[in-house]
């Protein structure tokens, strides 16, 4: 069985060379193609948004597979290594930038957030205290469970895995296995 890796080495040549030609359209038209792409099956697909994407994001590295009704939100401000799969109905806003290493599977349902709210003032509606942006950054060898949600200004260490449902509100340790609401340590891998 020839797996997805091998076919990408095969046709990267040819992908190469179409990412170079999609570069010449302005990035704002590339972006509007990307997301008319979001929802379309099969290999014709996953090869539009990764070569729309690779023309676009800050860096996005070999065999990315993103399936179809993924929504990246400010894709200019995505890093995404080598071999990482991103499963249907992800969720991923980077105003605040968002970083994945290489080796990671991110399930269906994820939601990334580089956004969130101040609240502080008891005086002023939640609503108008504003917002901030901060980095996400999920290191190397990571796998991210069905709908679990990772808050700005996390980072998560390489071969940790964050549990379905889990909502990551700070960081999680290398080798850690997380879950629940707020996510706590279940375990470390050892």
């Amino acid at each position: 069985m020839v797996r997805g890796r091998e076919k990408f080495e095969k046709f990267k040549p040819l992908i190469k060379l179409v990412v170079r030609g999609c570069s010449i359209f302005p990035i704002q038209s590339r972006i509007i193609v990307f997301e008319s792409c979001r929802m379309v099956k099969g290999y014709k697909g996953l090869v539009f948004r990764y070569v729309l994407l690779k023309s676009i994001a800050k860096e996005i590295g070999d065999n990315v597979s993103i399936h179809p009704g993924v929504y990246l939100l400010n894709p200019k401000n995505i890093s995404i290594g080598n071999n990482v799969s991103l499963h249907p109905m992800c969720y991923i806003e980077a105003f605040g930038e968002v970083e994945i290493g290489n080796n990671i599977s991110i399930a269906h349902g994820v939601t990334i957030m580089s956004t969130g709210h101040y609240f502080d003032k008891i005086d002023i509606s939640i609503n108008n205290q504003g917002a901030f942006c901060k980095k996400v950054k999920i290191n190397d060898n990571v796998w991210i469970g069905a709908k679990a949600t990772i808050l700005a200004g996390n980072t998560i260490g390489s071969g940790s895995i964050i549990g379905a449902g889990a909502v990551v509100t700070k960081d999680v340790n290398v080798n850690t296995v997380v879950g629940g609401i707020p996510a706590r340590i279940i375990k470390e891998r050892v």
